[in-house]
């Protein structure tokens, strides 16, 4: 069965340098700040198809994750990626597709729209799977702003 939901985050932060932080460079970016889980990762590319890999701690429950990058534009700060390998394929989720979205608002910020469509393996409760991944979604985004406020020359 197939489950679509929709999180959003705002920050302080604009559009342009949170989508390079956590989107664009957090294949860079989240080793550094978050080495108790991101135990390495692979370069992306901003090629459609291209696929960038996450090795994690033993701090996770899965040692992996592969991510194919389907859609991008960076001028509208959006892309769409899905994952192909790790992350709870073939143990809880079938297939899962993520769509990123920026939008600046009004105060300078912006607001980070993440829609997560999944399809679960029989028996998994969609509840606890959008908590999941609302939370991984959240941790990323806040903890790429936290850096970004601390260094306000990064991603310029």
């Amino acid at each position: 069965m197939s489950f679509t939901w929709t999180h959003e985050i705002e920050s302080p932060v604009a559009a342009p340098r949170l989508f390079k932080a956590a989107v664009a460079d957090w294949h860079n970016l989240g080793p550094k700040l978050a080495p108790h889980i991101i135990a390495s990762a692979s370069p992306a590319s901003d090629t459609i198809g291209s696929v960038r890999e996450f090795k994690f701690t033993s701090i996770m429950p899965y040692s992996n994750i592969k991510e194919r990058l389907d859609f991008l534009d960076a001028e509208k700060f959006e892309c769409k990626q899905t994952v192909v390998e790790g992350g709870g394929i073939g143990i809880t989720i079938e297939s899962l597709s993520i769509n990123i979205k920026m939008e600046p608002n009004s105060k300078g910020g912006c607001v980070c729209k993440v829609v997560h469509t999944c399809k679960l393996l029989p028996g998994v409760k969609a509840e606890e799977q959008a908590a999941k991944s609302k939370e991984t979604a959240s941790s990323i985004i806040k903890a790429a702003e936290t850096y970004l406020l601390a260094n306000p020359d990064a991603y310029l």
